[in-house]
């Protein structure tokens, strides 16, 4: 970082942290969302959001503001939050804090073991504060017997230790499910102040226990340990829950009151998720860095309730590097959902192959369900929303349905990952024909083609328009050298796919597909469409035509370098 210039907080997201670091670090002011909290006084509320868009650092934030056993009057000095009437409000709440993100387990046991294992920890942290407290109280005596369990759990070092650990936890387990109650009656009759409870990554063990087959299991207990402490509990005065998604109100949220859930459609609460445009320019600048089309391109696209939205993540590590590429990390919610697309019906494919060749497509969507709770095409676009892999650009409330889109460059090579997935792939042969496809090697791009498919014949033998769609896809990684387009208006046709170069030391690319027996033939009317049509109108400069023709397992490719003249 240059000399003179705040921290930036790469990997950080405790809010503390960031407003106490040695070196000052920057810090986008979000404080105004304890306001809006505060002044929601719904009792319990969900907000879901993409991985990455600053959910941690904003729950911290209100911890750290409403901790009646901290002193955080210095680290919100300054901010906005101190010039409102809730000031006052600051220190003077018990909070409970739990984080779940990292809960991990490969079974049933072990996903409630690592919740007992964060119970415990907060557990530990209020247990300082009630070493004065009368034990034979009936609400102090379940605190201090519930710690005993925490305490008494083997910690894991081997197998063995795996299997007492299970063993303890189902022996205490209905202490382990009514803990977080058993908490907050106790602050509350400690302090004479109803607790706030924040739960971040709530959703993160279902889809966890999801993917490794204990869902049902798993959601038996986490029912009953969300609903004793949430629904109509008189001793709590709000809680707040993040997440990707909202969990199917048929098994989580059954047996409690259905939760207020804010997500990306709602105007409330939207502007305090990932950075603004003018955040983004602002912070940009501040590091001799400017917001252009370019960055834009990259790093822009997202809209929550009709506003312009960045990555933090990516806008972060785009001005530590100062370099264009994706910085979006893969979570176990990428892994899902690539999951999820391999088992999807016809109708999915249908319109998952609209979006990739045309980048958006109308969809029926339901943001409100888990996915991992209601495998169904809504839910699953749903998922693709919630999870940050695509933006809702318009609705018609009327029909219900959604017009989706993949929001930026950085996200599009997250499709080809996706769309070798979906096909069945291999990355290391993919990557071997889009390096021989931007050298011109013709011969090699051809050979490591015929071998992708090959490997895809069942895909090929019956999809239709297959071969435009996988390339599209495969093509989608070379973004940051090309300007892609496909089945868009092109001199006097639809081309198929153009990749217009954003370098003049590479030729511009035009491919056009043809599908039937006679592929011998077929490949030269492919290469004779390009020309007829002229696809390269408002290119200029050197392009490769490649006419490529399909029957099957069978493929033939014909090209030619043409130099193109912008009167053309």
């Amino acid at each position: 970082m240059e000399e003179g210039k705040k921290l930036l907080p790469l990997g950080e997201d405790d809010f503390r942290s960031v407003r106490e670091s040695k070196t000052e670090s920057y810090y986008v002011d979000k404080t105004l969302m304890i306001r809006d909290f505060l002044r929601e006084e719904k009792k319990v509320t969900l907000i879901t959001r993409p991985r990455r868009f600053g959910k941690t650092l904003n729950m911290t934030m209100l911890r750290d503001f409403l901790d009646i056993n901290q002193k955080s009057h210095d680290i919100f000095k300054g901010l906005a939050i101190m010039d409102t009437k809730y000031a006052d409000d600051i220190n003077s709440t018990p909070v409970v804090y739990l984080s779940l993100k990292n809960c991990v387990g490969n079974n049933v046991e072990m996903m409630i073991a690592a919740v007992a294992e964060e119970m415990f920890s907060e557990y530990k942290k209020h247990a300082k504060n009630l070493q004065d407290v009368d034990q034979n109280d009936d609400t102090y005596l379940r605190f201090f017997q519930t710690l005993e369990i925490f305490r008494k759990v083997p910690k894991a070092k081997n197998g063995d230790d795996d299997v007492s650990k299970v063993v303890h936890i189902q022996k205490n387990l209905i202490f382990v499910q009514n803990s977080l109650s058993y908490l907050i009656e106790t602050l509350h009759a400690f302090y004479q102040v109803r607790p706030v409870v924040l739960i971040d990554e709530y959703d993160n063990p279902i889809i966890e226990a999801h993917q490794l087959g204990f869902r049902e299991e798993f959601t038996s207990f986490y029912s009953g340990f969300l609903t004793t402490a949430l629904k109509g509990n008189a001793h709590l005065k709000q809680a707040l829950l993040t997440g990707i998604q909202r969990v199917a109100k048929e098994s989580i949220f059954s047996k409690l009151n259905n939760p207020v859930v804010y997500n990306v459609l709602d105007e409330y609460y939207s502007p305090y998720f990932g950075l603004t445009e003018q955040e983004t320019r602002t912070l940009l600048n501040y590091y001799d860095l400017e917001l252009d089309d370019e960055v834009k391109s990259y790093y822009d696209g997202y809209l929550f309730a009709g506003l312009e939205i960045y990555n933090p993540w990516s806008i972060l590590n785009y001005a530590h590097r100062k370099i264009l590429k994706a910085y979006w990390l893969k979570t176990s919610t990428n892994v899902l959902i690539k999951e999820s697309v391999l088992k999807a019906d016809y109708n999915f494919h249908h319109s998952f192959e609209k979006l990739i060749i045309n980048g958006e497509v109308e969809v029926a969507l339901n943001l409100e369900a888990s996915f991992a709770e209601l495998p169904r095409r809504d839910t699953l676009w749903g998922l693709f929303v919630n999870a940050g892999y695509l933006t809702v650009t318009k609705v018609d409330y009327r029909l219900y349905l959604f017009t989706v889109r993949i929001p930026n460059e950085e996200i599009a090579t997250e499709f080809q990952t996706i769309v070798s997935a979906y096909a069945k792939l291999s990355s290391e042969l993919l990557q071997q024909m889009l390096i021989a496809l931007i050298k011109g090697n013709m011969d090699d791009f051809f050979r490591t083609y015929q071998q992708l498919v090959l490997e895809s014949t069942s895909y090929y033998d019956t999809k239709e328009n297959a071969y435009h769609m996988l390339m599209l896809g495969m093509v989608m990684q070379l973004r940051e050298l090309y300007e892609i387009t496909s089945n868009i208006e092109s001199g006097h046709g639809r081309s198929d796919i153009i990749l217009k170069s954003k370098s003049h030391e590479r030729c511009h690319l035009i491919i056009e597909f043809k599908q039937g027996e006679a592929v011998d033939e077929l490949k030269y009317e492919a290469l004779k469409q390009i020309h007829d049509n002229k696809y390269y109108a408002g290119l200029t400069g050197e392009v490769l035509c490649i006419g490529i023709a399909h029957d099957k397992k069978r493929c033939e490719l014909v090209h030619e370098m043409f130099v193109a003249s912008s009167d053309i």
